[in-house]
């Protein structure tokens, strides 16, 4: 290929990949999966199904089809950069689940059709950035639920040893207990099913509960929030740096690129003064 070619071949795909990402397409597309998440709903109703089933599935194609031309044109102007970016793998994977055919032992497959609605995450900049700052708060998220869980084995221990002779429907062993414990840190009817019942022939049983939702409901689940709740404000920060660290940087530029104009100028004018005084000396008289 000639260099001209190549350069042209560049050309056409620099251009392409700037507008696949314009706002004005990827505004388009963003309708576009709306529109598909509610025809998808609408094909749960067997009433719409059967009058207007047909048009829905035309709809879904001609969906399908765009969302394929995306990704084929990404591909075709990013190359191999196009993998680099995990929300393009994201993208990449949704759509490819969509073209497995949904017949036979692929069945289940056309229930995962509804995943496409999810490729609102890589299109809507607020929702990337929330995905983003819960990946980077589950490192710490993981330590806290390491405390969580050892938790739970401790009172899931001592409730078995407590409870479990005379009520071994909730405390008979282990797995029951931490299900049953479960439920008492969600709040869920766990005074009537659970702690009334059990106080009933222990009453000072209800130390145990207490101290067990204090401790769960809202002690360490507090901590999950605040933490989420930093990382997030971190990471809008970060933003905020990059975004003036980048003004800054462009205004440094111009003001450099004005200096560099203004010496220019006055090595210009310098030149002038310099004919001008050459130009102007009277020439020596000879008698």
């Amino acid at each position: 290929m000639s260099a001209d070619a190549s350069s042209t071949h560049s050309g056409l795909r620099a251009r392409l990949g700037e507008w696949i990402e314009s706002p004005r397409i990827q505004n388009a597309i963003i309708v576009l999966i709306c529109i598909n998440a509610v025809t998808l709903g609408l094909e749960t109703s067997a009433t719409v199904e059967r009058h207007i089933g047909w048009g829905l599935l035309w709809i879904e194609r001609a969906i399908l089809t765009v969302f394929v031309l995306e990704i084929a044109i990404k591909l075709f102007a990013f190359g191999p950069r196009f993998f680099r970016e995990p929300w393009n793998v994201f993208d990449f994977i949704i759509v490819g689940v969509s073209l497995v055919p949904d017949s036979g032992p692929f069945s289940i497959l056309r229930a995962l059709r509804i995943l496409r609605v999810l490729r609102l995450l890589t299109k809507i900049g607020r929702l990337r950035d929330i995905i983003e700052s819960l990946l980077r708060v589950i490192p710490s998220i993981g330590w806290i639920a390491a405390l969580l869980a050892l938790v739970f084995y401790v009172f899931a221990v001592m409730g078995t040893k407590l409870f479990g002779a005379s009520f071994p429907e909730d405390f008979g062993h282990l797995g029951r207990t931490l299900y049953s414990l479960f439920q008492v840190m969600t709040l869920e009817s766990w005074s009537q099913e659970i702690a009334r019942p059990v106080m009933v022939e222990y009453p000072y049983a209800w130390i145990y509960f207490v101290v067990f939702i204090l401790i769960t409901a809202f002690t360490v689940l507090n901590l999950f929030i605040g933490i989420i709740v930093n990382t997030m404000q971190e990471r809008h920060y970060e933003m905020e740096d990059a975004k003036r660290s980048e003004v800054e940087a462009r205004a440094h530029a111009e003001r450099e690129e004005m200096l560099e104009l203004i010496r220019d100028l006055h090595a210009k004018v310098d030149r002038m003064e310099k004919d001008t005084q050459s130009g102007d000396g009277s020439p020596s008289r000879t008698d």
